[in-house]
């Protein structure tokens, strides 16, 4: 680790701490205020992503509290948080007034020694502890080596003990692992009723557009064909008649397979098997109606299912941003670490996206949810907007 790095995070360790001494002295002064559940659930939640930046952790996005304080009380959270308010409250003041002593005392001791004969003896600066500068062998020596001191102090010890802060909150605010399995379950249910829900609707899409499509034009291709079957028994030198009557039949039959070979494509695109799901996403984002920059990292093998609800998505989201963003670039970048997929899509658009109108979102919600996988839309009104989406792919 290079020395400027190390003292960025002693420099963010020290800012932290001081923050949390500060949030530990207004959680014991205002506790009765903060033992309601709302406000404890609010006062966690900000301090949950105060430490997650600190340790350079995905903040999860912001999710409204509970609507009523009786929903505030059912809810894990809400009685984590409670708990959490004395935890922060010990280590906060302690830890912070450790930071304190150490940035705190490096100004005065860095100004007693040109200082020091500006003061009466007996109000002149004290150096460690409680050491009165009393001429220029005690300022000479004690101020520089205080310096030195708490510089190094500040160097070795604000991170760590920023992080352990850090670590003591997410532990304390975390869930418990029953808690996780009996979100999960809930998430797990919910997403394969509307898996089931989906699949029906897209057997009951796909038999009609056979039905409606290919199979019509199939039955009126054979119509004529057996028409021509008939003229020709009938006059064999009938060549006009027959010629449009085959000629009928050799464009429905065009006709129908191309229908049929767009239905396959909704099944599972061609083009994944064809050029694998790199290939495909070029493909893609060179149809996009917006300029859109892809990165693919390597990915080695990734299962079938995963690089469809991939391309799926992709090609639902820039559909989404040349329709509805009015952006004039977008990207696509995946990559993956050890079993998990990441794919981000951004633009630089009017934002505002909402699966809840009708934009698509929520039919890449259910592709990824179908998977046991996450998706995160962040798009505030005027831009830009970023869908980042993860998946399994051990």
């Amino acid at each position: 680790m290079t020395s400027g790095r190390r003292w960025s995070q002693a420099w963010r360790g020290g800012v932290y701490l001081l923050g949390s001494l500060g949030s530990g002295i207004v959680t014991v002064l205002a506790l009765p205020l903060l033992c309601h559940p709302r406000l404890a659930w609010r006062w966690a939640d900000r301090h949950r992503n105060r430490a997650k930046r600190l340790l350079d952790l995905p903040s999860a996005p912001r999710s409204a509290p509970p609507a009523t304080a009786r929903q505030a009380w059912a809810d894990p959270a809400t009685r984590r948080a409670l708990l959490w308010l004395p935890v922060n409250a010990a280590t906060g003041v302690t830890l912070g007034l450790a930071a304190l002593l150490c940035i705190g005392n490096l100004l005065p001791a860095a100004v007693a020694t040109p200082l020091w004969w500006a003061f009466e003896p007996a109000d002149r600066p004290r150096l460690f502890i409680d050491i009165p500068v009393t001429g220029w062998t005690t300022a000479l020596t004690l101020g520089p080596l205080q310096i030195l001191l708490l510089t190094a102090l500040t160097y070795l010890f604000l991170p760590p003990m920023a992080r352990a802060h850090a670590r003591i909150c997410l532990a304390t605010l975390s869930p418990s692992a029953a808690e996780q399995l009996t979100d999960r379950v809930a998430v797990l249910t919910r997403t394969r009723a509307d898996v089931l829900d989906a699949h029906g609707a897209e057997l009951r899409r796909i038999e009609r557009d056979l039905h409606d499509g290919t199979q019509a034009r199939l039955v009126a291709i054979a119509m004529r064909l057996a028409v021509a079957r008939q003229a020709l028994s009938d006059n064999p030198r009938n060549d006009q008649f027959l010629e449009g009557l085959l000629r009928d039949a050799h464009e429905g039959t065009e006709e129908a397979m191309t229908e049929l070979r767009d239905v396959i494509r909704t099944v599972y695109p061609p083009i994944l098997a064809d050029r694998g799901l790199a290939g495909a996403l070029t493909a893609v984002t060179a149809r996009c109606g917006v300029p859109t920059r892809l990165d693919i990292g390597n990915l080695d093998r990734v299962p079938a299912a995963v690089e469809a609800v991939v391309y799926f998505a992709v090609a639902e989201a820039l559909t989404n941003v040349a329709r509805h963003s009015h952006a004039t670039t977008a990207g696509v970048q995946v990559s993956r670490t050890a079993d998990r997929l990441s794919v981000a899509i951004t633009d630089n658009g009017t934002g505002g996206a909402d699966h809840r109108r009708g934009t698509g979102l929520a039919g890449i919600r259910r592709r990824v949810l179908a998977l046991d996988g996450t998706v995160d839309v962040d798009s505030p009104s005027g831009g830009p907007t970023t869908i980042t989406m993860e998946l399994p792919c051990g």
